[in-house]
């Protein structure tokens, strides 16, 4: 009897000690990966619709408030695939589609004025990829060129490893009159915001152009790039370029370009562009030579430096036009808001995806908006 009464209380015991761990919700094995919820911290409910700013000698012309319940076709195209190369041109491992998953529209961001359009990369296995994306476009419904101002109140949240990065740019949206397309860079870029994970404290904003006309092919040596990095922390350029590193940056880092919202803006004058973050300008690129160091001559250097103007690092370059058949930033360019996974670190701005980095990734874009300079 007492071999048989220690048996039942050592039975008794173990139930009690399973039923105090299921209790408890002890997990004895590892669970199922799941998607994290958005943040409480990262959500407002009481998120108002705010109007588009008006600013002293300019004019709405066009904007965006994604403050619907869809994304605006009538404003936006889907851009889906991989590019003609099947890269984008930048060694991307993505495939862009046009699913709610990658490209839709949410309400109750934090600090943010009213809906937002939200972007996201994935990393699963769609078609022939093992990460998808969105990018959206304004081709043949929107373009722009001298004579206004255009940018975007972005948040790249989630954009803080190597190999993650969204893009606010635009492309060429006219052609010469004997030519039925425009090689690239002959019709040149300009690229507003690119953040990148692996360089977290700082934007890159950017032109680029063709050193010849070579009967509009693409030839690899014939590419022109004046570009400035813009520190968050520092609000003007930095001493030095910055490297990859500091990834993935806190969230409550400020100097990290995720960590909140920021206006991404260009003013783009008849002979020159104004780059800038929040107001503050960084980038002065002008179209013509001579005009940036008013050396007063035409010296085909295409010239940068870094100035002090009132207190603050800018950067200054020259010269885009280098062949009588076409100056691209006389003309009309269209919008493009892109997201991307980086393939290697020799072709893809922001360097190859690291195996730890955290997907989903989104990025909030609270509104776009065009202005005319009057």
């Amino acid at each position: 009897m007492s071999k048989l009464r220690t048996a039942l209380v050592c039975i008794v015991v173990f139930i009690i000690f399973l039923s105090c761990k299921k209790e408890g919700n002890a997990v004895t094995t590892n669970p199922p990966v799941v998607t994290p919820p958005v943040q409480v911290d990262q959500v407002d409910t009481t998120t108002k619709i705010i109007p588009p700013a008006i600013y002293p000698g300019y004019v709405l012309l066009w904007n965006d408030e994604f403050n619907g319940s869809e994304i605006d076709v009538q404003k936006w195209n889907f851009e889906t695939g991989t590019g003609v190369n099947g890269d984008f041109g930048t060694g991307q491992l993505d495939r862009a589609t046009n699913r709610a998953e990658n490209a839709r529209i949410e309400n109750s961001v934090l600090n943010s004025g009213g809906g937002c359009l939200a972007i996201t990369t994935r990393r699963e296995n769609f078609l022939d990829r093992g990460y998808t994306s969105a990018r959206l476009t304004t081709s043949g419904k929107g373009s722009w060129g001298p004579g206004n101002r255009i940018e975007a109140r972005i948040w790249a949240r989630d954009t803080r490893y190597k190999g993650q990065g969204f893009a606010f740019w635009m492309m060429p949206a006219e052609l010469p009159a004997t030519e039925t397309y425009l090689m690239w860079p002959q019709g040149g870029e300009i690229d507003i915001m690119e953040y990148v994970g692996a360089i977290p404290y700082h934007n890159l904003g950017s032109v680029h152009y063709a050193w010849g006309w070579e009967n509009n092919q693409y030839q690899n040596w014939n590419h022109g790039q004046k570009g400035a990095y813009y520190s968050y922390g520092e609000k003007q350029v930095p001493v030095s370029n910055p490297a990859y590193g500091g990834w993935p940056a806190t969230t409550t880092d400020p100097g990290a370009g995720s960590n909140g919202f920021h206006i991404y803006r260009i003013d783009w004058f008849i002979n020159r562009m104004e780059f800038s973050i929040d107001e503050q300008v960084y980038h002065i690129h002008y179209f013509k030579d001579g005009d940036a160091f008013n050396n007063g001559a035409a010296d085909g250097q295409d010239k940068d430096a870094v100035e002090s103007i009132n207190g603050k690092r800018i950067f200054k370059s020259e010269y885009s036009n280098h062949f009588k058949e076409w100056s691209p930033f006389e003309h009309k360019f269209f919008i493009l808001l892109t997201a991307g996974v980086g393939g290697n670190d020799n072709q893809s701005y922001g360097g190859a995806i690291v195996p730890n980095a955290v997907f989903p990734c989104t990025t909030y874009i609270d509104w776009i908006r065009v202005y005319k300079q009057q």
